[in-house]
């Protein structure tokens, strides 16, 4: 960790009151913040906690379909809510009017299948408008929706919609990615093989391709039919996720409707300063919790206006994401470490080709961004004057919970870190023992007083819920992530806790291994796995991607590395092994397979790969692997 320079930057209209406010009584707080939004019938007990669940609000009804649409129809109707862009570069406006009718109408058509509330609604689709239009649909009349990632196997979609009880399931027969056709229809076929308790397969066609099994026709369920709002108690179910663990069966993480509309509500605004004028982007699939929170939630429940992309940010080329920003005028873009590090092996050529000025705000989420990465986005991207904010939450908690917040107050920025929590919350870096740890030392992140956001438990296995979360440090929710609290109480986020390497006795962080590799000059990507060894408990290897600048050989690059290794953390941590390769094993949503590296080193079976965006990757490292770097 590097403390580094800081950058003291805020966007005005800042209330330096509300983080002291938050502090004296935050059940107060949050009643607060809930009264900015619509409620059909008020609440009168703020918050119910008791053995690890929480009740915010309980007895208030509300809908969030109808915060996020019906309340924005007198003022910002003909409001773009949704711009979209195809990979092709075909783009399509959809206005705040015509997402409700759109709601209203397909809300209305899944009724007419016999769908109820409370019931479950699986949805496989990819990054178009009619997704967003089916989770609000589904909020509408108080179905729960489950979205899987449009790039998971058959075998993982059937799963998620037996699990979840699914009767109804909504699909797309066709994505595009990368200049090629997904066959989503090919998948869903054989999905609904292993799926006896579905009713019905809502198809939307959006090509000519024969679909092998029978459907019903997305057009005879979104005929033009009015639908008003379901009264949702707040407590009521909003939608089941599924963590896409490794190795075991999923979890489902349930989320509520009021609490969580509440978190993301405020969070949205705080973090990103929401203003009419702005084009917001977040890069994020909706099938991830970032697609749910901050593309299909957030930016509609505060009127805002967003791109929204089926593609990759480097197709056809590299300079594909700086071209949007010119041609929309985006002004505030939330994309992942992952997706920057990618285009900065491009060189900075291609995004000072172009005009940027419109930025006025930078965000990152997935997972810790390297000091020098946060730089490069903060230099190269935002000009040297957009704040950059980090920010750290899960699946669990819904939405942010650690970021600077420029929307509200002006503090440091300091590269690398995820500056503080939210108002209201309290965290802590913990030892072994439990007991908060000393300033400046490695420990686990752990949070003591509930939010609005957080899940309501695991889907059907309130034991795993328990045992997951609560059973670790008891008193205190465990997220499952390793942390430094600095002397100004800025949390620096190292990674999951179960990615710390342990050699000979030594906790070391893959998170501040990469960070390190990649401050060096030319690397542009870097991903480090532990492997068995008898001696040490674990060994290090390193995967790195250099810059197409780079010009020393292979034995020199990581000669060099080891070194900066060496130097900037401790000999101890220098990598046994380190492997130049083109390219890093991803998923479709950006973040890297650092099982599949193991895998690839141990000689093991790296397990399902349909999620990864380019397998052919995988024989490029073996062959390196087998050779040597």
């Amino acid at each position: 960790m590097k403390n580094g320079d800081s950058y003291n930057i805020g966007l005005g209209n800042c209330d330096d009151t509300i983080r002291r406010d938050a502090s004296q009584d935050y059940e107060v707080f949050w009643n607060r913040q809930a009264e900015s939004l619509e409620w059909f019938k008020p609440w009168t007990q703020t918050l119910e906690w008791s053995e690890n669940h929480a009740k915010w609000f309980a007895d208030g009804i509300t809908n969030i379909s109808y915060n996020a649409l019906d309340v924005h129809q007198s003022r910002l109707a003909a409001k773009p809510a949704i711009i979209w862009e195809g990979e092709d570069g075909d783009t399509r406006t959809v206005t705040y009017e015509q997402m409700l009718h759109a709601t209203e109408s397909l809300a209305a058509g899944l009724e007419s299948l016999g769908v109820k509330k409370g019931d479950r609604v699986a949805v496989y689709m990819p990054m178009i408008p009619e997704t967003i239009m089916t989770m609000l649909a589904c909020s509408r009349i108080g179905a729960i929706h489950t979205v899987v990632f449009s790039g998971f196997s058959a075998k993982s979609l059937a799963e998620r919609i037996n699990d979840s009880g699914s009767k109804i399931l909504v699909a797309v027969n066709s994505g595009y990615r990368r200049g090629n056709r997904i066959d989503l229809a090919r998948t869903v076929s054989y999905a609904i093989k292993e799926t006896p308790g579905l009713a019905h397969v809502i198809m939307l066609k959006r090509d000519d391709n024969t679909i092998p099994f029978e459907y019903t026709p997305w057009s005879d369920v979104t005929r033009p039919q009015s639908r008003p709002a379901e009264q949702m108690r707040s407590i009521d179910p909003l939608f089941i996720l599924y963590t896409s663990g490794t190795t075991g069966k999923p979890k489902g993480v349930l989320h509520g409707t009021g609490g969580y509309m509440v978190h993301i509500h405020s969070t949205f605004g705080w973090a990103f300063d929401i203003r009419d004028s702005d084009v917001y982007f977040c890069t994020a699939d909706v099938g991830w919790v970032t697609g749910h929170s901050y593309v299909a939630y957030g930016p509609l429940l505060h009127g805002a206006t967003q791109i929204m992309y089926e593609g990759t940010p480097d197709y056809p080329d590299a300079e594909r994401l700086w071209r949007m920003i010119q041609k929309h005028r985006i002004t505030i873009l939330y994309t992942t470490p992952t997706a920057l590090r990618m285009l900065i092996k491009y060189g900075p050529q291609a995004p000072n080709s172009y005009d940027l000025s419109s930025l006025r705000l930078l965000g990152s989420v997935g997972e810790p961004i390297n000091p020098d990465v946060w730089r490069w986005y903060y230099d190269t991207v935002g000009g040297r004057r957009c704040p950059v904010i980090d920010t750290w939450w899960q699946t669990e908690t819904g939405g942010m919970l650690i970021s600077a917040l420029p929307g509200i107050e002006t503090v440091p920025l300091k590269p690398g870190s995820g500056t503080l929590p939210i108002p209201g919350l309290k965290v802590a870096v913990l030892d072994e023992d439990g007991n908060e740890a000393a300033r400046n030392v490695r420990g686990y992140l752990a949070i003591k007083n509930p939010w609005p956001g957080i899940m309501l438990g695991v889907w059907g296995d309130d034991k795993r819920y328990q045992d997951t979360y609560w059973s670790r440090f008891p008193g205190w929710y465990y997220p499952g992530d390793y942390a430094i609290m600095d002397q100004d109480g800025y949390l620096w986020l190292l990674g999951r806790a179960d990615d710390i390497l342990k050699v000979a006795g030594h906790r070391i962080g893959t998170a501040e291994l990469e960070s390190c590799m990649v401050s060096q000059e030319g690397v542009a990507e870097a991903a480090v796995v532990g492997i068995p060894d008898q001696i040490k408990g674990e060994n290090i290897v390193a995967f790195v991607v250099m810059q197409s600048t780079a010009s020393d050989d292979n034995h020199t690059i990581s000669k060099r590395l080891r070194g900066a290794v060496s130097d900037q953390i401790g000999p101890i941590a220098k990598p046994q092994t380190i492997h130049i390769v083109s390219a890093l094993p991803k998923t479709r949503s950006g973040k890297i397979m650092r099982r599949l590296l193991r895998g690839l080193v141990t000689g093991e079976h790296i397990g399902d790969i349909t999620t990864m965006e380019d397998t052919s990757v995988l024989k490029e490292i073996q062959k390196t692997i087998k050779k040597g770097s």
